[in-house]
């Protein structure tokens, strides 16, 4: 424990409950363009730059020409259909993630947030959960390439002033998360179980633990 100055969090699925909304918004931006992908293909891209994610299946299915104006279409879509989901079902905050939050303060370990989703979506969910505006978040408009890339650890690290990777743990729900965190060389790499991603899945993803939940890293930590 006390060689771990940062812990980076994942959002969706992570610390903040997924109810399927995601995918939802998702598939219906696509088909509103006449454009499709299955639910294999979605869960696919859980955890990636959903602007990026949307452009592979607008380059996949229209002529080059269009591919750029079709998918800032789609995007803008998929922000519209995903707030007005949040914002009918609510956005709720996983159990046990505002006590270990608290558990590592109080223990001089800072925390840290990084998503897929640009900073207008991610800024909608946080004012729903009551967290401090000014803790570190790496959106994927931050940053040039999304997950597996390690470029979200690696600005959040930036914006905690965390200077050693060595000193760092990452948590998240999808194989992307576990990939990236694996790819940013963190000391600790863990994946939850309380998300998109199926024990089977994140086993054969590189990881360190894998945990039910968030509620669960303060004793995981403690034993190791």
């Amino acid at each position: 424990m006390d060689k771990i100055d940062l812990v980076i969090f994942d959002l969706g699925g992570t610390t903040i409950r997924d109810g399927g909304q995601v995918p939802q918004a998702f598939r219906a931006a696509l088909q509103a363009s006449g454009l499709d992908a299955s639910p294999e293909e979605i869960g696919a891209v859980r955890g990636a730059s959903k602007r990026a994610a949307i452009r592979r299946f607008v380059e996949q299915q229209r002529p080059a020409a269009e591919v750029d104006s079709v998918s800032e279409q789609v995007f803008a879509n998929f922000q519209l259909r995903l707030a007005e989901l949040y914002t009918a079902g609510g956005v709720q905050v996983m159990p046990g993630v505002n006590e270990t939050f608290a558990w590592l303060r109080q223990r001089s370990v800072q925390v840290a947030l990084n998503t897929g989703f640009d900073r207008s979506i991610t800024a909608l969910l946080l004012q729903a959960t009551g967290w401090d505006p000014a803790l570190p978040l790496a959106c994927a408009d931050d940053v040039p390439q999304g997950r597996p890339a390690p470029y979200l650890i690696f600005h959040a690290m930036q914006l905690a002033g965390a200077a050693s990777v060595h000193r760092v743990a990452a948590v998240g729900d999808t194989v992307l998360d576990l990939q990236a965190g694996w790819n940013a060389g963190v000391r600790w790499n863990i994946g939850v179980l309380s998300g998109a991603g199926t024990r089977q899945q994140l086993e054969q993803a590189p990881h360190s633990l894998l945990l039910p939940g968030v509620g669960d890293l303060p004793e995981a930590l403690i034993q190791n």
